[in-house]
């Protein structure tokens, strides 16, 4: 049986149709294995935030693949894993519909002030002051999404829904897509100053590092919102805490920081923001973490697992390793 370390906690339904096949080692949990325990015979690894370096890749002789539960390839070493020929696998699509979901449960929070109500009626109160909840419809309010792929092309009929009007900034959207998708293209700069809302669905790479930067978050109206649901460090975190306080923005929802980029596990302790000041939300990177998206992206890496221990091409590889072997 091929040994199958899991790294970090995934549906039980996953782990069940693991063990039909291999041997299963957890890296959470009572039963707990470090990686220096496991590294002498691990092959595969299930991995969700856990960050797998190239000292790591290189204890491990007999790896074969690197399977991400997840979209984002940031706490994997590439390169390394490629020298040692080792696959590294995405689940994309699998957990789509959630994240654009939680867009909106970030979205309607701010809008509609429910945070605030709800403290409001746990702190015993219920006529009075109740003019200081005053929300805001989403109906005929402007969206700009930032890219147009997968995630945002379900945000998009979400928000139809509402009665609001969708932007796109995505050089790469073609215009006939655009038209059958009932958006309006338009380039960042010009559409920031449009935008009642904005909502991030771009990679984090070299080129979209603060692609939100003091400039830009400088363009939106007072009545804006910013949502992101990306990958932190897309936004210039300091300069948007600065424009919710100073209430230049209307406030901000964030389900990814920019200090997960040096630490996945422990954000928080690295972080150097106010992320408690009134109008800003900040979820732990669980827009994507519904029951049913779980299972779908855990059985998706099971999938690409199975594949490449059976000798065969994983369908969902973010990369070709060198001296690779597979039909």
């Amino acid at each position: 049986m091929s040994h199958v370390h899991v790294t970090d906690p995934v549906d039980e339904g996953v782990l069940s149709r693991l063990r039909r096949s291999h041997e299963v080692t957890l890296g959470y949990g009572p039963e707990a294995r470090t990686w220096e325990q496991v590294a002498d015979t691990v092959e595969a690894a299930l991995v969700r935030a856990e960050t797998i370096t190239g000292e790591r890749i290189a204890a491990a002789p007999r790896l074969r693949i690197v399977a991400r539960h997840g979209v984002g390839t940031d706490n994997v070493d590439l390169e390394a894993a490629a020298r040692a020929g080792v696959w590294v696998t995405t689940t994309p699509g699998a957990n789509a519909r959630a994240v654009a979901e939680h867009v909106f449960a970030l979205l309607l929070t701010l809008m509609r002030r429910t945070r605030e109500a709800s403290a409001h009626v746990r702190d015993g109160h219920w006529s009075e002051g109740k003019t200081a909840l005053t929300g805001l419809e989403l109906h005929g309010k402007r969206m700009l999404l930032i890219g147009g792929g997968g995630i945002a092309r379900l945000v998009i009929p979400i928000a139809h829904g509402f009665g609001m009007r969708v932007l796109v900034a995505d050089p790469y959207l073609d215009a006939a897509v655009a038209d059958e998708l009932g958006v309006t293209l338009t380039d960042l700069d010009a559409g920031l100053p449009l935008a009642d809302v904005v909502s991030i669905h771009v990679p984090f790479t070299d080129a979209t590092r603060h692609l939100l930067d003091a400039r830009r978050l400088a363009l939106l109206p007072e009545r804006a919102v910013v949502i992101n649901t990306s990958r932190g460090g897309i936004v210039d975190e300091a300069a948007l805490i600065e424009r919710v306080r100073a209430g230049d923005l209307a406030g901000a929802g964030l389900d990814v920081i920019e200090s997960e980029r040096v630490d996945t596990s422990d954000p928080l302790r690295h972080n150097t923001h106010d992320l408690s000041i009134a109008g800003v939300i900040v979820t732990p990177h669980v827009a994507g973490q519904t029951a049913e998206s779980l299972t779908a992206v855990g059985m998706l890496a099971v999938e690409s697992i199975e594949d490449v221990l059976a000798g065969r091409r994983p369908a969902r590889a973010v990369q070709e390793p060198a001296g690779s072997a597979v039909v």
